[in-house]
């Protein structure tokens, strides 16, 4: 599964552990990514799309201002 957001672009971000003694490793900060089915507004149709909670909000504003957006677009 990719770790991408489709409609943020979100990405994972590097940092580092510290602990007490002030030791530094790498780590990774993944995005909130989920599974959803979507029905795409232009044609109709069911699609899965890996969405990060952040893009889920973002889609039901352009919904709630009228916005016309294909889903297609924003996976590729």
């Amino acid at each position: 599964m990719s770790k991408v957001c489709a409609v943020t672009g979100k990405t994972p971000l590097t940092g580092n552990n510290v602990s007490h003694s002030n030791q530094k490793t790498k780590r990774r900060q993944m995005p909130n990514l989920q599974n959803r089915t979507i029905i795409n507004p232009v044609s109709g149709n069911k699609q899965k799309v890996v969405i990060s909670t952040r893009g889920l909000k973002t889609l039901m504003k352009w919904a709630r201002e009228g916005k016309t957006m294909d889903i297609n677009d924003l996976i590729s």
